[in-house]
């Protein structure tokens, strides 16, 4: 998936890399974030049935130290949380970094899941 970034009068683009895709891994649990060629970073995240819904514990984000505080954390979860959105996933923000970008970000708080997770 190949994303451009969105503007608001307020902020800055979430996204401002070009040519970024994200790929899910289940089996190592996390979702991966790629740059043409290049492996940037990954989102590591648990799925959880909760009744017919499906939540999606988001646990850590982990970008290669080459390219930290380039925006790429913030593009990675941008990109996870507008698919997730779309599917109808609701989130458990585990990740400290999830929780400073959903106080930055407040349209994504309606995803956050209020319930107990299933063991």
């Amino acid at each position: 998936m190949t994303t451009g970034g969105e503007q608001t009068s307020e902020q800055a683009p979430k996204i401002v890399h070009d040519e970024l895709r994200v790929e899910r891994d289940p089996d190592r649990g996390r979702i991966e974030l790629w740059q043409r060629d290049q492996f940037i970073g990954f989102l590591g995240y648990a799925e959880h049935t909760v009744g017919e819904d499906t939540v999606v514990e988001l646990q850590h984000t982990i970008i290669d130290e080459s390219f930290g505080r380039r925006g790429y954390a913030r593009a990675l979860v941008t990109i996870v949380l507008e698919r997730l959105k779309a599917e109808g996933y609701s989130i458990v923000p585990q990740c400290s970094y999830v929780q400073d970008y959903l106080r930055r970000y407040p349209e994504y708080q309606p995803m956050v899941f209020e319930g107990e997770l299933p063991e």
